[in-house]
Formats: C-alpha cells, sequence, structure tokens
C-alpha cells in the first residue's frame, strides 16, 4: 500500500497546477503578482515544481524497477 501512496503525489499537484492555472491564480496570485503576471509565475509554478520533485515513483514504475529491492 505505501508503494502505491507514492504514485499520489504527482498526479495531485499537476491537477492543483492545472486548477490553479485555470482560476487565474486565485485571489492571492492577483493580489501578489499584479495584473499582467504570467499563468506560470507563483502557485501554479510552485506546483508543476512539485509534480517534477514527486515524479520519482512514476519513472521507476515506468523503468520496471519498482518493488525489486534496489536501493536508492
Amino acid at each position: 500500500m505505501a508503494n502505491w501512496l507514492g504514485l499520489a503525489a504527482a498526479p495531485t499537484f499537476a491537477v492543483m497546477a492545472l486548477l490553479t492555472a485555470a482560476s487565474g491564480g486565485g485571489a492571492m496570485g492577483a493580489l501578489c503578482s499584479g495584473q499582467g503576471a504570467s499563468p506560470f509565475s507563483g502557485m501554479v509554478l510552485m506546483y508543476v515544481l512539485m509534480s517534477a520533485f514527486h515524479a520519482a515513483p512514476w519513472l521507476k514504475l515506468i523503468a520496471g524497477t519498482a518493488g525489486r529491492g534496489e536501493k536508492v
């Protein structure tokens, strides 16, 4: 179960990035970044980076090395 839990973070952060970008960054994004800010700044950028940082379990699964007892 713990191995499958590690797969949840990357898609969760990716969805949060999409939702935040679609909503225009939210009230705090508009307040902090100004009117002409890029949609890839602030919280959207943070969620994209967090999704990339948590992609390791997916990469292991794709490579076929998940669950073989290999040390990281």
